[in-house]
């Protein structure tokens, strides 16, 4: 499979799992420009990294806005939402847990 393979979404974001078992799961996710917000609140850590576009996200209150190659820890548990997004921002989410 190739990272870049994908369609954007014309409405939400589209979620492909790259790799999966009982510790980790690795998930390319393509945004669109039109998101409905969602709250998560996750039993598992997460660590983010754009690989293109922009996002608006709001953890626990504080907004936080990542650009092209920036990265984010979200602990477990931590109330988060996706704002904003640029249309073909393409994520790489790594949920794990210890």
């Amino acid at each position: 499979m190739n990272i870049y393979d994908f369609k954007i979404p014309s409405i939400g974001e589209d979620f492909t799992t790259l790799f999966e078992n009982k510790n980790i799961k690795i998930v390319r996710i393509v945004s669109s420009d039109k998101l409905e917000v969602v709250e998560y609140c996750q039993e598992e850590d997460e660590f983010v990294t754009l690989l293109e576009g922009s996002a608006q996200l709001d953890i626990e209150g504080r907004v936080v806005t990542l650009n092209r190659g920036d990265t984010l820890y979200i602990p477990a548990k931590s109330k988060h939402k996706v704002l904003t997004t640029d249309k073909g921002t393409v994520w790489i989410a790594i949920h794990f847990s210890l």
